[in-house]
């Protein structure tokens, strides 16, 4: 939807995959209240806390695993581009230069 008035486009991902790290309750109501979907697996603390309080503890929030393994190409390609020097220190001044040596180093592990 095109912003009426100067300014950016506002726009809203309309998933969100996350690790452990961001599974909190703060965190999930937050991307709840922006009607954003989320696949965030829960941390085994957080488990065992809700089992503890029984039927307070509240229902397990859902979470798809075969969602959540597509997460790993996406890790897997950042771990790849960091292994480039000039990229993983961001060496490049302007935004179009870096993302000229992002897209070309991209490209040479795309062949």
């Amino acid at each position: 939807m095109p912003r009426i008035g100067p300014g950016r486009p506002r726009v809203r991902p309309a998933h969100v995959l996350g690790d452990k790290g961001y599974s909190s309750r703060a965190i999930r109501t937050w991307l709840r209240r922006r009607g954003i979907s989320h696949t965030i697996p829960e941390r085994s603390d957080q488990v065992r806390n809700r089992l503890r309080r029984g039927s307070r503890g509240g229902r397990p929030p859902v979470f798809d695993k075969q969602l959540y393994k597509r997460r790993n190409v996406v890790e897997r390609c950042f771990n790849r581009l960091k292994q480039w020097r000039g990229i993983a220190t961001r060496y490049d001044k302007t935004a179009e230069s870096y993302q000229a040596a992002v897209t070309l180093a991209s490209l040479l592990m795309w062949t």
